[in-house]
C-alpha cells in the first residue's frame, strides 16, 4: 500500500495503518498511557545524552495541538461527523487523537484531562522546556463568514491563551485567524497583545488560499508585527479539507514571503504531491517536499522561510526526506523542532525499528524509544530526533533551541 494513503483509511486496523499493518502483531495499537518512566529508562544514557549540548530553556516544541470535545467550557467545537460511527474515518480520528492525548477515559472532563496530561508530560522533560499550543480556526468562505458545517474542529484563541496563561512555565500559544475575516487584522493585533507567539494555518481545511490577494492585508499586519506564520503544506491526512487541496501547495506561500512574513512550513511539506505551478497552474505533479526545497534554494527567502520537523518520522513519509533534512547542513539554521503532538502518542504511526533497519537510527536505541513512547510521547519524539543520523550528519542543536525564533522584532 502506498504510504501516502495509510492514515485513517477504513475501520479495518490493517488498512487503517496501511504500511504499518504488519507492525500490529508486534506493537500495541492503543496507547497504554503509562505514567512515570521506569528508572532504568529515565536514567538511560540515550535519554540523558539527548539533552547534552542544549539549553532546555530554549527548547520549545513549536508544533503541538490542543484537543478536546468542548466539555469543559473551553469553547472547543467538534464536527458531529467525528462523533458518529456512520462516518468511520472521522470517528476513528477522534478516538485515536484522544487516546494519544490520554483523554479518552475521562467523561465530563476530557478537555481538562488532555491539558493535565500535557502538563505531566512536560514535567518529564528537562526544566525550562515548553510547548507552543495551537488554536485552530473555523473554516470560512470567500466572504470571510464562518462555515461550522465544514469545520472539522475549532479550538478558540481564547482557550489556547488561557491554557498558556494558567501554566506559563510549560506553555506558550499560537493563535489561528482566518485572513478573509473582516476583522482579521484587529483579531491579530489583539492576539499579539495577549501573547500569541505565532499564527497557525491549515489552508485546505480552513478554506484559505495563501496565494489569494484577499490575504494581503493580513500578511502586511504579520510583517509589521513580526509574528511568524506556521502553515501546513503538502498533503493533509489528519484533518479533512473544506477547500481545494491545491491550497496546500508550498509555492502558494510565496505571496506571504514576498510581503516579508516569516513563514514556517509545517512538516517541511514532507507528504504528497502538488502541481509545479512555476510551470503553470496545471504543471506536472511533483513531490511537495521538492517544491519546499526549491523555495529553500531561493536566496531572497533566507531569513524568511523555515520548516518544522514535526511528523517527518511518521511511516507515511519517504525516508529520503529524513536523509535530506539531516544532510543539508545549510538548512539546519532554518529548521525548527516540533512534535505534532498528540500524533507521537499514536503508537503504530512511528516505527523506530524501520528507521534502525534503514541505518537512520542506532538499533540499540529502539527498545529505549519504544518504552519511552508508552510513557511520554513528547520525550520519545525529542529523543528520537536527537538520535537520527545519516552517516555523519544529524540535526544540530539550534534546530531544537527554537525559542529565539519566536522573539519578535516588530517593524
Amino acid at each position: 500500500m502506498n504510504r501516502r494513503h495509510f492514515l485513517f483509511g477504513t475501520l479495518s486496523a490493517a488498512a487503517l495503518f496501511g504500511s504499518g499493518g504488519t507492525a500490529l502483531a508486534r506493537h500495541t495499537v492503543w496507547n497504554p498511557c503509562r505514567a512515570n518512566l521506569p528508572p532504568d529508562i529515565a536514567n538511560h544514557d540515550i535519554v540523558r545524552s539527548a539533552w547534552q549540548g542544549l539549553d532546555p530553556t530554549k527548547v520549545w516544541d513549536c508544533h503541538a495541538h490542543l484537543a478536546g470535545i468542548g466539555d469543559g467550557a473551553s469553547g472547543i467545537e467538534m464536527n458531529p461527523r467525528m462523533l458518529s460511527p456512520l462516518h468511520p474515518t472521522e470517528y476513528l480520528q477522534r478516538l485515536f487523537y484522544l487516546n494519544a492525548g490520554c483523554a479518552h477515559e475521562a467523561p465530563g472532563r476530557v478537555d481538562q484531562s488532555y491539558v493535565e496530561r500535557l502538563h505531566n508530560l512536560s514535567d518529564g522533560m528537562a526544566p525550562g522546556f515548553k510547548l507552543l499550543l495551537f488554536a485552530f480556526e473555523r473554516t470560512h468562505n470567500s466572504s470571510g463568514q464562518p462555515r461550522p458545517e465544514l469545520t472539522a474542529f475549532h479550538v478558540p484563541n481564547t482557550y489556547a491563551r488561557d491554557v498558556a496563561r494558567a501554566h506559563p512555565a510549560y506553555f506558550e500559544w499560537a493563535c489561528s485567524i482566518h485572513p478573509y475575516r473582516p476583522d482579521c487584522v484587529e483579531a491579530l493585533e489583539a492576539a499579539t497583545r495577549d501573547g500569541a507567539r505565532a499564527v497557525k494555518w491549515l489552508p485546505p481545511a480552513m478554506g484559505i488560499d495563501p496565494a489569494s490577494p484577499a490575504c494581503d492585508r493580513f500578511y502586511a499586519a504579520l510583517a509589521r508585527l513580526d509574528l511568524p506564520l506556521i502553515s501546513h503544506a503538502g498533503e493533509e491526512k489528519a484533518v479533512h479539507g473544506a477547500g481545494q487541496a491545491a491550497w496546500g501547495n508550498p509555492l502558494r506561500l510565496r505571496r506571504a514571503l514576498d510581503h516579508g512574513v516569516r513563514v514556517v512550513v509545517a512538516h517541511c511539506a514532507s507528504l504528497g504531491e502538488d502541481h509545479d505551478e512555476d510551470q503553470g497552474t496545471h504543471g506536472p505533479k511533483v513531490s511537495s517536499f521538492s517544491l519546499f526545497a526549491r523555495l529553500m534554494r531561493e536566496a531572497r527567502y533566507e531569513g524568511r522561510l523555515f520548516g518544522d520537523i514535526s511528523a517527518i518520522t511518521l511511516r507515511n513519509r519517504q525516508l529520503g526526506v529524513i536523509r535530506t533534512l539531516l544532510e543539508r547542513d545549510d538548512w539546519q539554521p532554518r529548521l525548527l523542532f516540533g512534535t505534532d503532538y498528540p500524533l507521537p502518542g499514536i503508537l503504530p504511526l512511528v516505527s523506530p525499528r524501520r528507521l534502525a533497519a534503514e541505518k537512520l537510527l542506532d538499533a540499540a536505541a529502539v527498545p529505549v524509544l519504544e518504552t519511552l513512547r508508552e510513557h511520554n510521547p513528547l520525550l520519545f519524539d525529542f529523543v528520537l530526533k536527537r538520535q537520527l543520523r545519516s552517516g555523519k550528519h544529524h540535526f544540530s542543536a539550534n534546530v531544537f533551541e527554537t525559542r529565539p525564533f519566536f522573539d519578535r522584532k516588530p517593524a
